[in-house]
């Protein structure tokens, strides 16, 4: 099917849009569940993971890059996004399988991420329209291809300052939104000081069409207690007003990240007290070898609370 041309919104009648959505009320608890998948290349596939049927399953591949493809190391596009997920095996004939398979199941890509082929990935832009005509028009086809429903914004190395961040993937966001392209977006920040200003600068402009706050708890150290764990979720609370923030872990096998069973333990204390929106996972990739044992788990904490 051939795509139409992506509709571009002037600046001018941004605040008018984002005006169109309400306010989001303080999170509670929902069986929200979701989960990164593809970064790794290790032929994990989106039938691999266990779906509970009742949670909302968000599969989130990873990931987009406005990076170059064919250079080594690969160099910024200013908005020009291309796939650097293991779209040999997540292609657009899976997520159609697993989404027929599964009606509680959503698929949506994220873009940047920490590194692209062991190089650091940066924000980096030209001009703040011309990025953002750029990021519409490449999104909007690939989203397009693959039947995508939402985006999830992981950039977390910065070469330009939070306001031009937040105008650029503020504007980016809405016009997806309005332009019927995306039905959710999410942010994924961590406790790190120019990453939290970047986030929370966007947040602040545009907090109004960012749906979901992925928030990489699992970055803080593997000291980490659960009553630290539940204290540094009340503190991204603070720091993003209204947000529905969501509790996190990794299976990446690390030694320097807060422990499973500790992010565990948190998500029940965060249940208990109304709090718990819903749990991210990074990653399936490395799940995979480990049967997907706290995906069951974590998804069966969300569908309990949902079910009593």
């Amino acid at each position: 099917m051939a795509m139409g041309s992506p509709k571009l919104i002037p600046a001018v009648l941004l605040p008018a849009l984002l005006a169109l959505h309400a306010p989001m009320a303080t999170a509670a608890n929902s069986n929200l569940f979701r989960e990164y998948i593809g970064a790794i290349f290790n032929g994990v596939q989106l039938s691999d993971v266990p779906i509970n049927p009742n949670v909302q399953f968000d599969f989130i591949l990873a990931f987009a890059i406005d990076y170059t493809t064919a250079t080594d190391p690969p160099t910024p596009t200013n908005g020009q996004f291309n796939i650097f997920w293991q779209d040999s095996v997540l292609t657009p004939s899976a997520v159609a399988a697993i989404k027929q398979s599964n009606p509680n199941v959503r698929v949506a890509v994220s873009l940047g991420g920490a590194t692209v082929r062991s190089s650091p990935v940066f924000f980096n832009i030209t001009s703040v329209d011309s990025w953002v005509q750029n990021a519409i028009a490449s999104l909007t086809g690939m989203i397009q291809q693959y039947d995508l429903d939402g985006i999830d914004i992981d950039y977390e190395q910065f070469q330009a300052d939070p306001a031009t961040f937040a105008e650029c993937v503020g504007r980016l966001v809405a016009t997806l939104k309005s332009n019927g392209v995306i039905r959710f977006a999410s942010i994924a920040p961590f406790d790190d000081a120019e990453v939290q200003s970047h986030y929370q600068a966007l947040w602040a402009s545009y907090g109004s069409v960012i749906d979901y706050i992925n928030f990489q708890f699992y970055a803080y150290d593997s000291s980490t207690t659960a009553d630290q764990y539940v204290n540094h979720f009340n503190d991204q609370i603070a720091n993003y007003p209204g947000g529905n923030i969501l509790a996190s872990f990794s299976t990446e096998p690390t030694a320097t990240s807060v422990s499973i069973d500790t992010a565990l333990s948190a998500c029940q204390a965060l249940q208990s007290q109304g709090k718990l929106y819903g749990i991210f996972i990074w990653v399936a990739d490395y799940s995979n070898r480990q049967g997907f044992k706290y995906e069951t788990q974590a998804q069966a904490l969300l569908a309990n609370a949902t079910s009593q």
